[in-house]
């Protein structure tokens, strides 16, 4: 079974690490993944834990972090009523509070250090800092000392705790307070950095209903989206979301589908027409029947999608949760060194050394905090996908949005992915004796009697053409369809042949062979050859553009694989200017080309597969990035791909290459500029150069700063 949790206060990427962790080491879990940025714990487990799973979830994460609210994210009202939510915003407050009153007492503490201490007793000065400092800090001192007692050593809390009590152990007391009081200051701006960081991502995506208008006999019911089950008839008012996937039965109106596609311009609905849960109803009234239960709806996987896509971590998140496990523990085990091996080669106590290299220690062991690599790594991803599915690009896990920097080769399916997938009248051929009108005619009373997509094709054009006069059907006689050749039917007394060359052939008629490229339906009326109606596969005028901009993007090769005819495929290549193309594939032989195109980059290249994501599932799961086109509303699309373009414009592939680059580029902007600024400090604070206070910019500053700018990746164009 398969639980979702949200944590509710979680803010430290070390103590979701932990957490993780924690549970994943319980007896009965088969996996688990905690999201940090999303704050999202989800657990799979064996269906003998069903029952006590929460109360096992809440007594690990309150092992770590007592303060965080566990909350069923399927079942929210079960696990924690509205208390929770009312004692956690007390927590705030008397955490503002604390910080006021703490920040009082130093400054109070500063200024009769300033002007009266000197004269006055010895023992008030300490008495006001360390006042200031438990009001301060005695919190993140307690979380230390208990932390240890579970053998957690190397975390933020202890860093702190082991610098400020050694500053009052050195007589530092205004340094020891007051870098706790910029250390908590900093820390708050930092939780409010990221907290609105989460939220302008998540808004993005706020696209969950509220309520669904449930239509009870003559009257409407407003019930929550989870409670409406298929078949049931809701009411969209205008101005409102659609709340479930369905399909309109009355009324008119135009629907904003942005949240869904990216695409601005509203698309018009009508009866008969399918909906999806997530547009906006922007005029009329529609009444919808509902074909998806929430749970299945588009707007629930969608959501779902995107919350869970950071558990899948790109290869610089895991280098950095990795690197960080490491780092802090070395440089502690350096601050050590620094406090104790200058004193005994170059100092005495007498000199005043080992007080000089145990300050130089203790600044160095603040500077040290990994956060802002820890932090900032994963929201610069996480920002990169929520600005994906702005985009209309659904992008499920930033392992896959990194690969986009890498990609070498992109193989494109045809039918519907470059071409339109809709067949089409291309070109009309008559033949000496009759124009195109006629053998268009010819040609739509031979097919008006068959659901075939050519049939429907040539129908379509002849209804285009307006010719002014419906096709008489009780004049049509003796229909015949003729296995692998084409249709045989009687008008007037006149046969009306229509198909291939075979069929011509086999009836004797002597044709004049089309060299168009298409399907070509060769007519005959009453055994004389009327000429040739080619239909085709329209290009979208979207490929072109991919093509090219993709080259231009530093893609080496586009390919396309496709089961239709070689002839055709060839075409539609050249008109591409695509590098290679095969035709005429079975779906294994399909697989069997991807192989041969894997072998065949580079070993850090990747190669990408656009394809519907139905007909192509085993493609996609081979491709390193598996991409679905078109795959709005698609189940089939959603679960085998990887990336999922929610409109049928193949260029929205060159949208994600330029946010993965963007968004790699921030966050090498991040790792560059903490890493830096941590080797600065670091070195300032080994030869004594940087004080404290300087440390507290090079811990929580340089965390702030990291965080803001990878919200860049949300608001650059």
């Amino acid at each position: 079974m398969i639980k979702n949790y949200t944590l509710k206060g979680l803010c430290c990427p070390n103590c979701a690490a932990r957490i993780e962790h924690t549970v994943r080491i319980m007896e009965g879990v088969q996996a688990v993944k905690v999201n940090a940025v999303t704050t999202i714990l989800n657990v799979e487990f064996g269906s003998h834990l069903v029952g006590r799973i929460t109360r096992l979830i809440e007594q690990a994460v309150h092992k770590h972090e007592p303060g965080i609210v566990v909350m069923d994210s399927e079942n929210k009202e079960n696990t924690h009523n509205e208390e929770d939510s009312t004692s956690n915003d007390t927590v705030e407050k008397w955490e503002i509070i604390k910080l006021i009153a703490g920040a009082v007492v130093f400054a109070a503490g500063m200024v009769l250090d300033k002007f009266f201490l000197p004269q006055a007793h010895s023992y008030i000065k300490p008495a006001v800092f360390v006042t200031a400092y438990l009001i301060l800090g005695g919190n993140v001192v307690f979380r230390a000392f208990k932390n240890i007692a579970k053998g957690q050593v190397f975390d933020e809390n202890f860093l702190m705790s082991v610098a400020t009590i050694g500053a009052f152990a050195i007589g530092e007391y205004p340094e020891a307070a007051g870098v706790m009081l910029f250390y908590q200051i900093g820390e708050m701006f930092q939780d409010l950095a990221v907290k609105r960081s989460k939220k302008s991502i998540t808004n993005l995506m706020d696209i969950r209903p509220d309520y669904a208008n449930l239509k009870k006999g003559s009257g409407i019911e407003k019930v929550a989206p989870d409670t409406v089950s298929v078949g049931d008839i809701i009411i969209v008012k205008p101005g409102e979301k659609i709340p479930l996937d369905g399909i309109v039965i009355e009324g008119i109106s135009m629907l904003d589908t942005s949240a869904l596609t990216g695409e601005s311009v509203p698309r018009k609905t009508e009866t008969g027409d399918t909906v999806l849960s997530g547009s906006v109803n922007q005029s009329g009234m529609l009444t919808i029947e509902v074909t998806k239960i929430f749970g299945e709806s588009t707007v629930s996987k969608i959501i779902n999608l995107v919350e869970n896509a950071s558990s899948k971590k790109a290869k610089t998140e895991n280098f950095i949760t990795t690197f960080a496990r490491y780092y802090t523990p070395v440089v502690v085990i350096l601050a050590v060194l620094i406090a104790v091996l200058p004193p005994l080669i170059f100092g005495t106590p007498v000199s005043g050394a080992w007080r000089n290299w145990i300050n130089r220690a203790l600044v160095f062991l603040v500077i040290s905090c990994p956060c802002a690599l820890v932090l900032s790594i994963p929201m610069g991803f996480f920002a990169g996908i929520g600005r994906a599915a702005k985009k209309g690009i659904l992008v499920k896990g930033g392992n896959y949005l990194e690969a986009f920097n890498s990609l070498e080769t992109v193989v494109f399916d045809k039918t519907g992915t470059l071409t339109k997938g809709v067949f089409k009248v291309t070109a009309l051929e008559p033949a000496v004796g009759f124009n195109r009108d006629s053998l268009l005619e010819l040609a739509a009373n031979a097919e008006s009697c068959s659901n075939h997509p050519i049939a429907l094709s040539v129908m379509k054009e002849y209804s285009n053409q307006r010719f002014g006069k419906a096709i008489e059907r009780d004049k049509l006689s003796d229909y015949t369809e003729i296995a692998g050749h084409g249709i045989s039917v009687t008008l007037n007394g006149k046969v009306i042949l229509a198909g291939n060359q075979k069929l011509m052939t086999k009836e004797g008629i002597v044709f004049q062979e089309s060299q168009s490229i298409g399907t070509k339906v060769y007519i005959a009326n009453d055994g004389v050859f009327a000429g040739c109606v080619v239909i085709s596969d329209e290009v979208k005028p979207d490929s072109r553009n991919t093509i090219s901009a993709l080259k231009a993007k530093g893609v080496q090769k586009t390919v396309m694989l496709t089961g239709d005819n070689p002839n055709i495929a060839e075409a539609v290549a050249a008109e591409l200017k695509l590098d290679e193309v095969y035709g005429g594939l079975l779906p294994h032989e399909k697989v069997e080309k991807v192989e041969i195109l894997n072998g065949r980059k580079s070993a850090k290249g990747k190669l990408a597969f656009v394809g519907d994501g139905i007909n192509d599932a085993p493609v996609l799961a081979m491709a390193d990035i598996g991409v679905a086109m078109g795959g709005l509303g698609s189940d089939a699309a959603i679960e085998a791909a990887d990336v999922v373009l929610m409109t049928d414009e193949p260029s929205k592939l060159c949208d994600a290459i330029d946010i993965a680059r963007f968004t790699k580029k921030i966050v090498w902007q991040n790792i560059v500029f903490a890493l830096g600024v941590k080797v600065v400090f670091l070195t300032l604070g080994a030869f004594g150069i940087a004080t404290m206070w300087e440390a507290v910019f090079a811990d929580v500053g340089v965390s702030l700063l990291a965080v803001i700018n990878a919200m860049r990746i949300m608001r650059a164009r």
